[in-house]
């Protein structure tokens, strides 16, 4: 009997024993789910956080994985730098500032009008341009960075041109004395002909008298007679051989035979077999091709750079692996008033004819180089009117802007003459995300100050009819101030209604925190709170998780949730 009565009394001690310690636990989790955790050891579980959300690195740090509340983009590990390894608590806090609103700033931990924590702001050891990027982030953005390198920039010159007719080498076909135009042996303009060629055979009284004078002369044996007509048929346009043939046969010719003065293409083509021409009428133009020339257009700000005698390459899109090297031989005095550009002329031997009149080319000449000089990429300079800067990478993960003075711009490389150093790196991708945010922090502490933004902000107006309301500035339920500029008192007396989604209930405290969608009644953004609860609202109907609609109801300067159920 005594051995059972021991084993009886062993039991009913462990029994004991446990449900103390099962007391002291739910005791333990009921303090920890009632203990309000503070913002400065909000701040500090988040001091060296594991995941952040690459768009809110600010407003979403955790130390599990999950996803940002305010974009709702999956949160990404963040691997620590040395730095923020080595001495992660020695990181100074300069201020606090609200997560949704950078502009609310406090010198001390509290909450946001919006009822969240305010978020710390570190030294980061410079001023408040610097912007500090992590690894991750960085590798979102794309950020690509190169060394400034100093050596001689070539002010190259590309541009473009067209080729034309060598004008040395283009003859002109006019009579020196009106006719018919009897047989044309030439039929098309773009013909080739050669030097010495029959081109037409012309019908002109004034040629046959002076033919008729000219045998005259001849049977006279009058030397000066002679002399003179014969010069007289030179000056209408007989050739040597013609006079030779005439004086031979001493037979005048009614139709006289007019021959090419040098080999080239018919151009400018302007007669038919039988018109009627007079000396004032180009009949066509012979045009050489064995030489061309090409006009580049130069822009007026590289209008200095363009010397006679430089070298100059051409490239044709028809011809894309051949290269023509010529130099510059004659640059025009004046502009063209309406490209505002100087013409560059160059000139080619075009044996094969492979270039011809009315090609555009692409046109690239080698100016003198600067000597010395500092060399960017033309991607890393962001110009901001008369303005210029860059974006300089410190190493480990800080950005700074510098502002710099350019120099010449050639090849897509800019010559820096002042605001950098040898060995510098330069932002040549995602530069322009990286300056808006750090020009963001420069104006904002510029601006504005911790002891600036504690101050009041100013009363609401009401309208006379709501004269007897309270005009000091709504507050959360936590007694921070909310703006309430731009709400209006007529929408603040009826109801106020909205939606969310419950994510905790402290029945100790009478309070519920949801995750609610925009309230445009008074203003509010979608984002997650804690409310009050009236006395008699009952919230024993809904749960974590429920989908719930509630209507506020204000009293005093802060907000209580009146009713509430579950959708």
């Amino acid at each position: 009997m005594k051995p059972f009565v021991k084993i009886i009394a062993l039991s009913s001690v462990v029994f004991i024993l446990a449900a103390c310690s099962d007391d002291k636990a739910m005791e333990k989790a009921t303090t920890a789910d009632t203990k309000k955790e503070t913002a400065l050891e909000h701040a500090a579980k988040h001091m060296d956080p594991t995941y952040i959300c690459p768009m809110h690195p600010e407003a979403s740090q955790s130390d599990k994985p999950g996803t940002c509340p305010i974009c709702g983009m999956d949160l990404v590990k963040v691997e620590a730098d040395n730095e923020q390894a080595s001495a992660p608590k020695e990181k100074k806090i300069l201020y606090w500032v609200a997560p949704m609103d950078p502009t609310y700033r406090r010198d001390k931990p509290g909450k946001s009008p919006m009822g969240m924590d305010l978020v710390p702001v570190y030294d980061e050891g410079g001023d408040g341009a610097v912007v500090k990027i992590s690894p991750a982030v960085e590798n979102n953005m794309g950020v690509r960075t190169t060394k400034v390198i100093r050596n001689n920039l070539p002010k190259m010159i590309e541009t473009v041109g067209y080729l034309d007719f060598d004008e040395s080498k283009i003859s002109m076909v006019h009579l020196r004395t009106k006719g018919w135009i009897e047989k044309l042996y030439i039929r098309s303009e773009g013909e080739r002909v050669k030097n010495g060629q029959l081109l037409f055979e012309l019908y002109s009284p004034e040629l046959v008298t002076a033919q008729e004078e000219y045998l005259q002369a001849l049977r006279s044996v009058n030397k000066y007679l002679i002399y003179a007509s014969k010069e007289r048929l030179k000056v209408l346009g007989m050739g040597e051989k013609q006079l030779t043939k005439l004086a031979k046969t001493r037979k005048v010719e009614q139709r006289v035979k007019i021959y090419a003065t040098q080999d080239g293409i018919v151009n400018q083509f302007n007669i038919r077999e039988g018109m009627f021409v007079t000396p004032s009428k180009l009949i066509f133009s012979l045009a050489d091709l064995s030489s061309i020339w090409l006009l580049a257009e130069v822009f007026e700000r590289q209008a200095d750079w363009v010397k006679v005698g430089q070298k100059a390459e051409v490239t044709l899109s028809y011809l894309p692996d051949r290269r023509w090297v010529g130099e510059v031989e004659y640059i025009y005095p004046s502009l063209d008033p309406k490209t505002r550009t100087l013409k560059a002329r160059l000139r080619f031997n075009n044996p094969d004819e492979s270039l011809k009149p009315g090609m555009f080319a692409h046109v690239r000449v080698y100016g003198d180089a600067s000597k010395d000089a500092l060399i960017v990429p033309s991607e890393a300079v962001i110009r901001i009117g008369d303005k210029a800067r860059v974006i300089v990478a410190e190493g480990n993960g800080r950005y700074r802007p510098y502002n710099v003075k350019l120099g010449i711009e050639t090849a897509n490389l800019i010559e820096i003459k002042s605001g950098l150093s040898e060995g510098d790196r330069v932002v040549t991708s995602a530069q322009f995300l990286i300056d808006s945010e750090a020009s963001l922090k420069a104006s904002l502490k510029r601006m504005t100050s911790p002891k600036d933004t504690a101050a009041k902000k100013p009363e609401m107006k009401m309208d006379k009819m709501e004269s007897s309301k309270s005009t000091e500035p709504m507050k959360a339920v936590d007694g921070n101030s909310i703006d309430g500029d731009s709400i209006d008192g007529n929408i603040m007396a009826g109801k106020i209604m909205g939606q969310g989604v419950v994510t905790a209930i402290n029945m100790a405290d009478k309070k519920i925190t949801l995750s609610h969608q925009p309230i445009k009644a008074i203003g509010w953004g979608e984002m997650t709170m804690p409310f009050g609860l009236m006395d008699e609202v009952d919230i024993t109907s809904v749960k974590v998780g429920d989908n719930v609609t509630f209507e506020l109801l204000k009293q005093g300067d802060v907000y209580l949730i009146k009713s509430i159920q579950a959708n």
